[in-house]
């Protein structure tokens, strides 16, 4: 019986030992992972959250000043067209 337990504790200190070294191995592996994502993404030239959202805001204000001016554009080409005599022949 003391040597099947013996046999048991082995095993499990093996399994315990493999355990180790595999969350071990994951660590160092995701690391190199990131890393090397890290440098494609740089390499990549790709633009900051920041930068994104400040060009989207200066978008915005440009689309909404030109929605503006094209409007005040109507009126005075309505007022034109009214201050305009018709010609008829």
């Amino acid at each position: 019986m003391q040597t099947r337990n013996r046999i048991l504790d082995d095993v499990a200190r093996l399994a315990t030992g493999a355990a180790g070294v595999a969350a071990g191995m994951r660590g160092e592996v995701e690391a190199a992972f990131r890393l090397r994502l890290e440098r494609l993404l740089a390499d990549m030239d790709l633009v900051t959250r920041e930068e994104f959202e400040a060009t989207r805001d200066a978008l915005a204000k440009a689309r909404a000043e030109q929605e503006q001016l094209r409007d005040r554009l109507h009126e005075l080409e309505a007022k034109i067209a009214e201050s305009v005599p018709s010609s008829t022949n």
